[in-house]
């Protein structure tokens, strides 16, 4: 068993400053060792990989777990992932998981969604499998990023287009029941706090967005807006310091109801919703 090499592993992940360092010297052993984490006790002893060393020192340098083994999960979901696309996170399942009852409980036949800065396309991957009868609608406008996207995405039914969120799906304005996007929204002020994992792997314009972190939030506002039918929900993801602010771009006067905020599985402020008003 890899008992006395994973422990030692977790020890030194864990002065590295690894937030989990045992689920992630188990995942990196079971990639090396090609099982899954629950056949670990399977690996002999005669069987152990030296290179699961040289994968351990790439995660103390804060190499993400993710670009080592290629590989994120998300809900039911196993995406490919790496250098140039955001790596979906598990606070982002909570936001998916909310967008999923609301749409089941819309009484529309087959729902039209939009996911506004995909990346990976975790998300509209997920509503397309667990909303069987939805049509799913996907942008992203990184190159970098769409590479990871099209592999992801490749025989799904996402309708995926490269393009500025902003702007996107003209042809669907006033027809699209749910809109959905997990934006930047980091404050450029806090760049010496966030994570290495993110702030030296993650593509910059995934994080970033303007002094306070809301610009593409106000965007993408007016983009919900005109992409809704009356009665449409878009639910957005912010920061967990952001809660009192972004229920707040979508007000009355701009055409919104039902403006309210929503916490994640740790309770912290996650993710605004709001319905577009009836005419």
């Amino acid at each position: 068993m890899l008992l006395a090499e994973v422990a030692q592993a977790t020890q030194r992940l864990a002065d590295a400053g690894v937030p989990s360092p045992r689920n992630d010297a188990e995942e990196l052993a079971a990639f090396v060792h090609g099982v899954k984490r629950s056949q670990l006790h399977s690996v002999k002893d005669a069987d152990f990989d030296a290179r699961y060393w040289e994968v351990v020192a790439r995660r103390e340098q804060r190499e993400p777990l993710q670009h080592i083994t290629g590989r994120a999960y998300f809900r039911y979901l196993e995406l490919q992932v790496g250098p140039g696309v955001f790596v979906p996170r598990p606070e982002t399942e909570s936001v998916v998981g909310w967008a999923i009852d609301a749409v089941r409980a819309m009484d529309v036949a087959e729902p039209c969604v939009v996911d506004l800065c995909t990346g990976s396309g975790a998300i509209a991957l997920a509503l397309a499998q667990e909303v069987p009868r939805s049509r799913v609608h996907a942008v992203e406008l990184s190159e970098e990023a769409l590479v990871w996207t099209r592999k992801n995405m490749a025989g799904s039914r996402v309708d995926l287009r490269q393009g500025d969120a902003l702007t996107a799906f003209p042809d669907l304005d006033g027809q699209v029941d749910l809109v959905i996007s997990n934006p930047p929204y980091i404050p450029l002020t806090e760049w010496e706090y966030v994570a290495p994992e993110a702030r030296d792997y993650d593509p910059e314009m995934a994080l970033f967005s303007g002094e306070d972190g809301l610009d593409l939030i106000r965007g993408i506002e007016r983009t919900a807006h005109r992409l809704l039918r009356p009665g449409g929900v878009v639910v957005i993801e912010h920061a967990d310091t952001q809660g009192g602010q972004v229920p707040w771009i979508f007000t009355e006067e701009r055409g919104w109801a039902d403006a309210a905020d929503h916490p994640d599985l740790n309770n912290r402020p996650r993710f605004a919703t709001a319905r577009k008003a009836l005419p």
